[in-house]
């Protein structure tokens, strides 16, 4: 099993303050909660007694009083290769508007076209700082890639600069609220195609031995995106780089690069909060009852088009 145990000062003082509620919730104005009434067609929390984060299972004015308490740094590291650019503009105006709002944020923008990356007028206490990487000539490299230089921006920068960090797909637009109640030490988001009644044999793991994101069919809790996901600045990010980097040298590649290798790492290394697919749906898909807020979605487009390799 892999282990999570490396933890600066701040992220200690960050645990005993997510811990500790008390002191930050006086004086606020908060309908009351109650023990006996709420969401009865989901499942609020995991087997490992973690949050399992949907609409009408926190109050944003309690949630957000206890983290602006703490005034964390937020990075957000996105990928803007080749025409993917076009999807800049939209990702940090919906941004602006409704993820983490009255927070600090960094967008730290990985691209090979600088000069494309849009100005965008910022709340106070945010910025955007671009990070050059080199072109690609396939999407799966793009992909693979990010947690190299995922990896390399945090040990370089974000270490300085953030307490928390989420890794978020460009080709998305934020519809609403993506609050405080999105951060803890390890957050994940289910994939919106598996998180009903879908067994765990079933689940688009990579089941081949040879991988290192190789998962038995008789393991498995849920199954998470790669498109939506965050924490503290531990080492699921380098873990993901140095697994996918041992599968290149044993020349196989994972069905779903950095997903599979994501999901690995977190069947073994359990999340603090689970959030449910409102934090990450897609515009080609219904909506259905039980998602009562999209709050960001991945956007339609022609992946033929956009992609360095027509999508394939």
């Amino acid at each position: 099993m892999f282990c999570m145990c490396n933890f600066d000062k701040m992220s200690l003082i960050l645990i005993e303050t997510e811990l500790n509620f008390s002191f930050s919730c006086s004086r606020l104005k908060y309908a009351q909660p109650s023990t006996q009434t709420g969401r009865t067609d989901i499942n609020a929390v995991t087997n490992w007694n973690a949050p399992l984060v949907w609409e009408g299972t926190f109050d944003p004015v309690v949630i957000d009083a206890i983290y602006k308490k703490m005034d964390p740094r937020v990075a957000v590291v996105v990928f803007a290769v080749g025409k993917y650019t076009r999807f800049l503009k939209a990702f940090i105006e919906t941004g602006e508007k409704f993820f983490l709002v009255g927070f600090n944020v960094t967008y730290y923008i990985h691209t090979d076209r600088e000069n494309e990356v849009p100005k965008v007028t910022l709340g106070k206490g945010r910025k955007i700082t671009t990070v050059p990487v080199p072109s690609a000539n396939r999407w799966q490299d793009v992909v693979l890639g990010r947690m190299k230089w995922a990896t390399l921006t945090i040990e370089k920068t974000i270490r300085n600069e953030a307490d928390y960090l989420f890794m978020m797909d460009i080709d998305s637009v934020f519809y609403s609220r993506f609050g405080a109640e999105s951060l803890s030490r390890l957050s994940a988001v289910l994939h919106r195609g598996y998180y009903k009644n879908t067994p765990r044999e079933k689940f688009p793991y990579e089941r081949r031995p040879e991988s290192k994101a190789y998962i038995p069919a008789e393991e498995g809790d849920y199954y998470y995106t790669a498109a939506v996901w965050g924490g503290y600045l531990g080492d699921m990010y380098k873990y993901c780089y140095e697994m996918s980097e041992e599968d290149t040298k044993n020349k196989i590649e994972a069905v779903w690069q950095e997903e599979s290798h994501l999901n690995k790492y977190l069947l073994y290394n359990k999340p603090t909060k689970v959030l449910s697919p409102e934090y990450l749906w897609s515009d080609y898909d219904k909506v259905p009852a039980d998602i009562k807020v999209v709050r960001i979605s991945q956007l339609v487009k022609n992946y033929a088009e956009v992609r360095p390799n027509g999508g394939h």
